[in-house]
């Protein structure tokens, strides 16, 4: 901890440390700082700042918020915690595995220790990196994590700073890595009061979620410092491996070096320093394979990106919506281009958009692994009406098809939460905004969306309900029962496949090759010398394969497979089999 309180206030005209029930005025400093002449809160001690004489406002770099978003700040020392993963060289992301989850509704307890009670069953779905939705302060009890307002908090109903470290020490004991979603392109709308130190923000042009980050006008220079550290802080001081960067595309910075190559420029340093793998995933809907570039090409520098034309097109395939923007991906065909050349949009016209999208891959030197996939996510579930999971829109069968194309397909598979059980709970959009004004601007600004797609408004649960929130956690005792448990055994000789054979962690474009009936409803993904088939038309097929032992099958009937006979393989309705 530092022997000094300081505080950015650049256009402020005098500055106050509360705490408790004490002021102490703060002197100016360079740069627009503010600092303390010797007054200096206690571990203990609730702090704040006056500014200009209003407040007390939590320090916006504070670690700790007991009393919640707008009560005074706490102290942390990071370096108290007894780490015991001294050992964890880290993980590369090329031929992992990453496993999505919200720690409020991952367990009943819907905290960090009992998130990391789970770990062993995550190793046995072949799970290397947890992915965890943010945890940083945000006002109320629950809430998804992205409207927060505190960065550098951790969110005191999972457990604290302190709980966080022994979430993030316990997987690195169990093998697994932690990916940590952060979200530096806007702030919630309670809590946030950024504003009243400085210009964080912009009046220029804003994004979905409202006003955007200053990060290329005056005094950007420090709110982009503001924004590293905090990266620097979770990979630092946390002992995360990698970050998920929600919304990239939110960011407006028209700097000459953007902040995602200086933020990437930054993390490559402390990698070096740690000497340990340190990632950074973009979320983007650009589908612009700058990003992914390594800065020695000119690039961005970040290491992989989520794709969501992957999902688009599998989830059509399996479910056959075609509403909004599945549109587009309606024939088999928007699969292969996906499995072959990463983006479906690749400067092809957007009919959800009305223009066209992306640029093209460079399929000869970019590696698959760069791309980030999955037949399910927080945000493809929760943001449908009564987020509602696949499993509650099709079969056993069409899960067995998105689970092999997203474990066994080329690029870095990612799974969300409950997906490797079939789980029969909705993962709901939920809020607990104490003002009920916000509640009810939320809850009509989530009606609007889903006109869009097509959903019915009169069926969407109120976010502010407590129900909509715990009805959305896992039930952890029916992975055991029925179609449960042959889906969960499924996703496990998958993760036994992928572990044992290099085909499916092989990063090259140029090992994936595709036949498909259009008409049949037939389609075969070869990777290398294996192939994995999919019968996903209602009815039986029988399809030209290249032969191979059985190395995984599962069948909407239940029922065994014959072997190929006559270079054909016959498969039940909605069925995979992976061949070898």
């Amino acid at each position: 901890m530092t022997d000094s309180i300081r505080v950015w206030a650049p256009e402020a005209t005098r500055v106050e440390l509360v705490i408790e029930n004490d002021s102490h005025e703060l002197r100016p400093a360079d740069g627009g700082w503010w600092e303390s002449t010797g007054a200096h809160p206690g571990p203990d001690s609730g702090y704040g700042f006056l500014i200009d004489g209003e407040g007390p406002f939590p320090d916006p770099r504070s670690r700790r918020q007991p009393d919640g978003v707008h009560g005074l700040s706490r102290l942390v020392d990071p370096t108290r915690f007894q780490w015991s993963d001294a050992a964890w060289t880290g993980r590369q992301l090329a031929g992992a595995v990453i496993y999505e989850l919200h720690i409020g509704t991952f367990t009943p307890e819907g905290t960090f220790d009992a998130a990391a009670a789970k770990l062993d069953h995550l190793a046995s779905i072949g799970v290397d990196f947890v992915e965890v939705l943010p945890v940083n302060g945000f006002n109320g009890t629950h809430n998804w994590g992205y409207d927060g307002v505190l960065w550098y908090t951790v969110h005191e109903g999972y457990g604290g700073p302190e709980g966080y470290q022994r979430f993030v020490d316990a997987c690195h004991r169990a093998g697994i890595g932690v990916i940590q979603d952060v979200v530096h392109n806007h702030l919630g709308p309670s809590g946030n009061y950024l504003p009243k130190f400085g210009p964080y923000l912009t009046d220029g042009p804003g994004n979905t979620w409202g006003s955007s980050l200053n990060l290329d006008s005056e005094y950007a220079d420090t709110v982009r410092r503001y924004i590293v550290d905090n990266a620097l802080m979770w990979l630092g001081d946390y002992h995360v491996d990698a970050l998920r960067l929600d919304a990239v595309h939110a960011l407006v910075d028209s700097s000459a070096v953007h902040l995602l190559e200086q933020l990437a420029s930054e993390v490559a340093v402390l990698s070096a320093s740690v000497g340990r793998p340190l990632s950074l995933i973009a979320e983007s809907d650009l589908n612009d394979p700058r990003l992914i570039t390594p800065r020695e090409a000119h690039g961005f520098g970040l290491d992989a990106q989520w794709s969501d034309d992957f999902h688009h097109a599998v989830h059509v395939a399996v479910s056959g919506e075609t509403t909004g923007y599945y549109a587009d991906f309606e024939p088999l065909t928007a699969l292969e281009k996906v499995l072959t050349r990463g983006f479906f949009h690749d400067g092809t016209y957007s009919s959800f958009r009305g223009r066209n999208h992306g640029r093209p891959i460079d399929t000869e030197r970019m590696p698959t692994w760069r791309l980030v996939v999955a037949n399910q996510n927080h945000d493809q579930i929760g943001n449908r009406a009564v987020g509602d999971r696949l499993a509650a829109q099709v079969g056993p069968g069409q899960l067995a098809i998105a689970a092999a194309l997203t474990l066994l397909g080329p690029f870095t598979p990612m799974l969300f939460m409950g997906e490797e059980w079939a789980a029969s709970t909705p993962w709901q959009f939920f809020t607990s905004h104490p003002e009920p004004e916000l509640g009810k601007a939320t809850a009509e600004g989530r009606i609007a969306e889903f006109a869009r797609m097509g959903w019915d408004p009169a069926v969407v649960p109120d976010p502010q309900d407590p129900a909509t929130f715990t009805n959305s956690k896992l039930h952890w005792d029916e992975l055991e029962h029925g179609d449960h448990a042959r889906v969960l055994a499924f996703y496990r000789a998958l993760a036994a496949l992928r572990r044992e054979r290099p085909e499916f962690t092989d990063p090259r474009f140029s090992q994936v090759s595709v036949q498909l009936d259009e008409t049949e409803r037939w389609f075969v993904l070869h990777r290398g010398s294996s192939s994995i088939v999919l019968n996903l038309s209602d009815a039986e097929r029988s399809i030209p394969v290249r032969g191979g032992a059985q190395l995984a099958a599962f069948t909407s009937t239940g029922a065994g497979v014959d072997e190929v006979e006559n270079g054909r393989l016959t498969l039940p309705a909605h069925s995979v089999v992976v061949l070898g």
